[in-house]
């Protein structure tokens, strides 16, 4: 699998479907940020997109059919919705339907930070676990009108123009924590447990996915990750554990075989160098790790995932 898809190479893909598309001189726009957006309709092939990280945000609205590849599960879109994808967790988007329309807008990090309150983060955050959306007509109507706004807005001359569109992104934001149920949106506390818990999940997350056979995954235990943080194992036990109902080492357990489904499924690489980049030194460990938390061996999960995949044995 290849790292992930920089602004460069997503703008190469897009215009070589769309000639119009004029790709942006990117490296100029690295202090401030870079931000786009565009209508869906016409932008859209039967080919799956890759699979693979992005180096930027992307908020969609999605009027068409289609399927959504994350390490864990699909989704299968069969309605208008609003979807959220972070730098974080790879994807792929696979259309299903001839018609497809709707928006999107792409944007880095560091644009939503310039004259942001620090509350910024923590909105797009707090969306992250429900990354999808389904929508009725008048959700449609009202999220398209913002769409519409920004491209508006991204033609205008005004000097302050994307301080107003990092306030329609805001906007969009606070649309998706409305249809959140009340206690997933606001009731979080934001104390020093879930603090520390964030730092953990996200120092987890980020050694994934997995990109060469001949890397070895380098935190693996609950005493690995407390090394890191600078604090005692039991202090970040006690928190995760607080914050998330889990312990330490279930979320990375859960995690590692997350990766190993997603390594068994999207590449070439046999079940020994797949359990040694995960930390498995020995294939008999990988093999009973794996069968435990999926009541399989990696084995045969591949030969029923590709079976499952090739129509011809249906």
């Amino acid at each position: 699998m290849k790292k992930s898809i920089s602004l460069l190479e997503f703008y190469q893909m897009f215009a070589a479907s769309r000639p119009d598309v004029t790709i942006p001189s990117l490296g100029l726009n690295v202090p401030t940020g870079h931000f786009n957006v565009f209508k869906r309709l016409g932008y859209c092939t039967l080919n799956p997109s890759p699979y693979n990280r992005r180096d930027f945000y992307k908020i969609s609205l999605i009027i068409g059919k289609g399927i959504l590849h994350y390490p864990t599960e699909k989704i299968i879109i069969n309605g208008p919705a609003l979807l959220f994808n972070n730098p974080i967790v790879p994807y792929s988007w696979e259309t299903t339907s001839e018609f497809q329309s709707g928006y999107f807008c792409l944007f880095t990090e560091s644009f939503m930070r310039q004259r942001s309150e620090p509350s910024n983060d923590s909105l797009l955050a707090r969306i992250q676990d429900v990354p999808m959306f389904y929508l009725n007509e008048q959700q449609v109507v009202s999220i398209s009108t913002i769409f519409e706004k920004m491209l508006a807005e991204i033609e205008t001359e005004y000097t302050h123009k994307y301080d107003v569109i990092r306030n329609y992104v805001n906007l969009l934001i606070h649309e998706a924590m409305r249809m959140q149920p009340r206690d997933d949106a606001g009731s979080k506390s934001h104390n020093a447990a879930s603090r520390l818990s964030s730092q953990f999940l996200e120092l987890l997350e980020r050694q994934f996915p997995i990109y060469s056979s001949d890397h070895i995954l380098e935190l693996r235990t609950a005493n690995d990750f407390a090394e890191r943080l600078s604090i005692h194992v039991n202090h970040l036990n006690h928190a995760v554990k607080e914050v998330t109902g889990k312990t330490t080492s279930d979320h990375i357990s859960k995690r590692i075989a997350n990766e190993a489904i997603s390594l068994l499924k999207h590449t070439e690489w046999n079940v020994s160098e797949i359990g040694y980049c995960l930390g498995f030194e020995y294939p008999a460990n990988f093999n009973m790790f794996f069968k435990r938390q999926m009541m399989i061996a990696p084995k045969s999960f591949r030969e029923t995932y590709y079976e499952l995949s090739d129509p011809k044995k249906r």
